[in-house]
């Protein structure tokens, strides 16, 4: 069996970390499709256990969590009857966590949107924290229970809920409606209010929209297979830890949290399927 070169494999891994599709990929760099697929599951199955072995005790102040929705094979309204309720086809979440001052993400999680997840997603992020941090939410109230569950007394915890207003186009609008203010709750401890705010990871999910073509709305590239899905997350959180140079930090996330010294290029984040 032909082997790609690590030169043409880092080739198909730069062209995906910068928003492409698997097509697109193909085209660009002559590799057939479904070696990019292979390719991409067995760097994103690497990237995942890099990431789960190596962000640890995270040196944090304040963390960000907020949820993003994607889908995987079919739009819920159009899954067919025999696969309704099954996991990865149909609204899939992503559940992130970004550290304010780094812009390190701590921890994602990709499942469903319910008290399981949720509980699972803040229990990760509590065992990667070397310390008491200032974490603020949105309304979604599963995040409630989790937090009290995975860090008790610990912590310091607040909740930002948007209140947009009503809008007359209603489901004809694309867009959300206009945000007309902000509800603050504090639920545990003594977060500072001038820091109670979700504003850096609602821009992370601008990114990931923007880096991985599997987010884009309103296109056919959408992931059909869940695994593939969460293969092009975890590749896509590990180059944005260690390969990408933040433009406000002028170093990597990584670098800014002491995980790393220096900037990772593509080639050596494809070694780590060596590592498996």
């Amino acid at each position: 069996m032909n082997k790609l070169t690590n030169a043409k494999r880092a080739a198909v891994v730069a062209a995906l970390v910068e928003g492409n599709s698997i097509r697109s990929t193909v085209r660009m760099t002559g590799v057939a499709k479904n070696t990019v697929v292979k390719l991409l599951a067995d760097l994103g199955a690497a990237c995942a256990k890099f990431h789960d072995e190596t962000v640890r005790n995270v040196n944090a102040k304040r963390v960000q969590c907020d949820e993003i929705w994607s889908f995987v094979y079919a739009k819920a309204k159009n899954v067919p009857a025999e696969k309704r309720g099954e996991f990865g086809v149909g609204d899939v979440w992503t559940w992130t966590a970004i550290e304010a001052q780094s812009k390190l993400i701590v921890s994602w999680l990709v499942g469903a949107r319910d008290a399981g997840a949720a509980y699972d997603f803040m229990t990760d992020v509590a065992s990667r924290l070397r310390n008491r941090v200032q974490l603020t939410t949105d309304g979604h109230k599963p995040y409630l229970a989790a937090v009290e569950d995975a860090f008790g007394a610990d912590i310091d915890y607040a909740v930002l809920q948007k209140i947009y207003g009503s809008d007359p186009e209603g489901e004809k609008r694309y867009s959300p409606a206009t945000c007309i203010g902000m509800q603050c709750e504090i639920v545990h401890g003594d977060p500072d209010p001038k820091h109670i705010s979700t504003s850096y990871v609602e821009r992370q999910n601008l990114s990931m929209r923007m880096s991985m073509r599997r987010f884009t709305r309103l296109t056919n590239a959408f992931s059909k297979k869940v695994e593939n899905h969460a293969a092009a997350i975890a590749l896509y959180f590990v180059y944005y830890n260690f390969g990408r140079v933040h433009q406000t930090l002028r170093v990597t996330p990584a670098m800014e949290a002491g995980l790393a010294d220096y900037v990772w290029t593509i080639d050596e984040i494809v070694q780590l399927i060596e590592q498996e």
